[in-house]
């Protein structure tokens, strides 16, 4: 899986690399040099609101309070920039996330709760897509690549999210495990079984907790394209918050299509090229707004990394004194 990774990250920066040929670089260094250093601060900022309600939509995929909201956020933080940098998939961060919460919550609750929060935000990642949707159905022609690509984007979507929910309540976990014993690759199937059965009585019993986490997430969706604003803003582009909504909509179903891609590389760029071009702001105008987006991704990814060597440091300076204080 690792060297398929990679390999699709070198096609994808490939694909990046036509791109830039096919566009010319003298236009998408003219777009970006219209960006100063206060404005691309101001596109830093709304990713941390993002964050937060993205941590809180987190928070609830907890059968119960545990971690205080600080600690998840800061894990959310340092789980999301190794999503961002590995090139082996999101396991790593996801791993992290339960990792960087231990000293507050065990594995058995923050494992689950880190499936369900995905399951939740890529609903909520749905529902965002389909507002999108319904928007540009008002606002382009019909026959609009965009239109077509967002629907078919949507479908992806939903066939996706609803084989993950049903593989969860349907307790497809445990049903692996004990495929794996028979075959014996593993000798216990207990925290397969511990998992299935966390899953499904949050499913079956938590149904506020459920809606609280998939609202919140829905609220990180609508969060965002706050910044398509700010940077559409500083590229001199006069548009309506309507068509930022499409743009950050369309963005959001490409990166679901494209997970396996590390970054979504090259795929998110040309989606952008091909949007602005038939929303009459260029192509160069497109791959300016993806470049100023990687750039803030940079810096939200750099603000994990130092949070997660803080957050490694506090536990290993905690950890001996919680040792000592035992009877």
């Amino acid at each position: 899986m690792r060297a398929f990774k990679a390999l699709l990250l070198i096609l994808g920066a490939a694909l990046l690399g036509v791109l830039i040929y096919r566009v010319g670089a003298r236009s998408i260094l003219e777009a970006i040099r219209r960006l100063t250093w206060w404005q691309f601060v101001l596109v830093c900022l709304p990713y941390g609101l993002s964050a937060a309600a993205d941590t809180l939509g987190w928070r609830f995929a907890f059968a119960r309070d545990r971690a205080s909201f600080w600690r998840l956020y800061g894990a959310r933080l340092a789980g999301e920039s190794l999503n961002l940098i590995t090139a082996i998939g999101p396991v790593p961060g996801e791993a992290a996330k339960t990792w960087l919460v231990r000293r507050e919550v065990s594995y058995e609750e923050s494992v689950p709760s880190v499936v369900i929060a995905k399951t939740t935000i890529t609903i909520a990642q749905a529902l965002f897509l389909l507002i999108g949707l319904v928007l540009a159905w008002r606002t382009l022609p019909l026959g609009s690549d965009i239109l077509r690509g967002m629907l078919w984007l949507l479908a992806a979507e939903i066939l996706g999210v609803g084989g993950f929910v049903w593989a969860q309540v349907t307790g497809l976990a445990g049903r692996a495990g004990r495929l794996l014993k028979l075959f014996g690759v593993v000798k216990d199937t207990a925290y397969a079984e511990t998992l299935d059965r966390a899953l499904r009585d949050y499913y079956g019993r938590q149904w506020r907790r459920l809606g609280l986490s998939l609202g919140f997430h829905f609220l990180g969706w609508l969060l965002a394209p706050i910044e398509a604003v700010i940077i559409l803003w500083a590229l001199g582009i006069d548009a309506p918050i309507v068509t930022a909504v499409v743009i950050e909509a369309l963005g959001s179903g490409v990166r679901f299509a494209t997970f396996l891609v590390p970054a979504s590389l090259g795929a998110f760029e040309a989606a952008n090229a091909v949007a602005f071009a038939a929303l009459g702001f260029g192509a160069g105008a497109g791959l300016a707004f993806s470049f100023i987006r990687r750039a803030r991704q940079a810096v939200w990814i750099a603000i994990g990394i130092v949070v997660l060597m803080a957050m490694r440091w506090t536990s290993r300076t905690v950890e001996p004194r919680v040792a000592l204080d035992r009877p």
